[in-house]
């Protein structure tokens, strides 16, 4: 069997593993496997890649391999001992962050190797010009908005934008599509120069659709972005030829941009809105809740109200993974189980920071997947539902979005906790969510305030409950 022969086996079990793997992340119980699937996939195709690949040397008529094997493999030493110090050093409440750092990460190599192909081979053919520098912009979008997210998401970098941006924006992406075009059609006229005027206006772009982002559209963005290093990655795939990198790109790409429609519907938001940055920039003004009051409760009452419940519904945010609760919720959720009651999660498509955030949360505690409902089935039990818990979620539980025209996140659904018969929310403070607005819930006659940290008070609430 020949060296090209075998690669082509490695790859097609590459590619394999790609699809078993993305079909097991599907589901929280697998995910973790279907992780190690893809992980196997890729360390199968790179090793195959460097030991098995050719190229036929027309000038000298030599059939070449793959050389500088102790730069590749310090490389890959040193980047596997960065990420995997990275990944066990990271809190579970960064890892948006860290997903939006790899991301990043992912659109750079894609970009440097579009610089690299154009600089150094000069392809004679205008449509290999245009994906070469197709992906050099997509890659070099995706860098420069990752780390503009990253920076958001640590709270170093503040919204930017005003109601012409997105007009703006608009003109801008259109002017380089069309240096694109012109470039890969019209090698001559712009020269090399051209290379670096696509990667610096893609960079300016990455940045400039991504400023005026903020709030709730956070993962709506994070999931675009990613599904941009996709689409770069299956480009260059196509240009090596590589049925690995493109089977590759296509399911991240692919799986991305699926998951981007869903989340746009899921925020009321279209998906050219996304691209162009359009999000947050000149949005309404948030409802006033001045002269309004609240009602606070306590540990004892709200374990009373939950063990004489008979459904009860939690509904988990951001709140949770900053307490490190999950486990303890759990433990909370099988502690009235026991006692009768029927318990189920709530989950938000953009709850949290990043696409799946309350998914993972909830399947690192072993909570039984059947458990976490989504939004559209959930909704329709809450009116039949005793108690709603709303563990440290806030623009997700907000009424104004359905009620208010005037509210930044007005046309988001939302869990309609409004609609229970009883609302207890768990949080530190009165201080406003991700999104900066005042929430209507917080306020609304049914609903008690049950002040604290989520995993201290769900420990407590757990005592209560068992003395019950």
């Amino acid at each position: 069997m020949s060296n090209l022969e075998i690669l082509k086996i490695c790859y097609l079990i590459g590619s394999i593993s790609f699809i078993i793997g993305l079909k097991m992340l599907a589901s929280p119980d697998k995910a973790r496997k279907g992780n190690l699937y893809a992980a196997f996939g890729m360390v199968i195709a790179i090793i195959a890649t460097i030991f098995f690949h050719e190229d036929y040397n027309e000038h000298t008529g030599e059939i070449e391999r793959i050389g500088n094997l102790g730069f590749i493999f310090g490389g890959i030493a040193v980047g596997t001992v960065i990420g995997w110090l990275m990944a066990m050093r990271i809190k579970m409440t960064a890892m948006p962050q860290m997903v939006s750092f790899f991301n990043g990460m992912g659109g750079a190599c894609a970009a440097i190797i579009g610089i690299v192909e154009m600089s150094t081979h000069h392809p004679d053919l205008w449509g290999e010009r245009l994906i070469i520098f197709l992906g050099l912009m997509i890659g070099a979008v995706s860098f420069a908005g990752s780390m503009i997210a990253y920076g958001k998401l640590e709270g170093k970098i503040k919204d930017f934008g005003n109601k012409f941006q997105q007009y703006f924006n608009n003109i801008f992406v259109f002017a380089i599509l069309g240096l694109i075009i012109y470039a890969s059609v019209n090698p001559d006229v712009l020269g090399d120069n051209v290379i670096w005027i696509i990667f610096g206006a893609s960079l300016l772009y990455g940045v400039l659709f991504v400023m005026p982002i903020g709030g709730a559209d956070m993962p709506v963005v994070i999931s675009l972005l990613n599904s941009f290093t996709g689409v770069a990655a299956a480009f260059g795939g196509f240009l090596y030829d590589n049925q690995v990198m493109l089977t590759g790109g296509i399911l991240v790409g692919s799986a991305g941009t699926i998951l981007t429609i869903l989340m746009c519907k899921a925020m009321n938001r279209s998906l050219w809105n996304v691209i162009i940055g359009a999000f947050s920039a000149g949005g309404g003004v948030a409802k006033n809740t001045e002269g309004l009051s609240i009602r606070e409760t306590s540990v004892t009452d709200t374990a009373i109200l939950c063990s004489y419940a008979n459904k009860v519904i939690i509904v988990p945010g951001y709140g949770l993974a900053v307490a490190q609760a999950q486990h303890v919720c759990h433990e909370f959720e099988k502690v009235l189980e026991e006692k009768g009651v029927d318990v189920e999660f709530a989950i938000h498509p953009v709850a949290g920071r990043m696409p799946g955030h309350m998914n993972v949360l909830l399947a690192e505690a072993d909570v039984p997947y059947p458990k976490m409902k989504e939004m559209e089935e959930v909704n329709s039990i809450l009116p039949n539902t005793d108690v709603v818990i709303v563990i440290g979620a806030n623009d997700v539980v907000n009424p104004a979005a359905e009620t208010d025209p005037a509210s930044p996140i007005y046309g988001m659904p939302i869990i309609q906790a409004n609609k229970a018969k009883n609302i207890v929310v768990m949080k530190r403070s009165m201080a406003k969510g991700y999104a900066g607005i005042e929430n209507e819930l917080f306020y609304d006659p049914k609903t008690s305030m049950l002040f604290g940290d989520a995993k201290a008070t769900l420990e407590k609430l757990i005592t209560e409950i068992k003395n019950i």
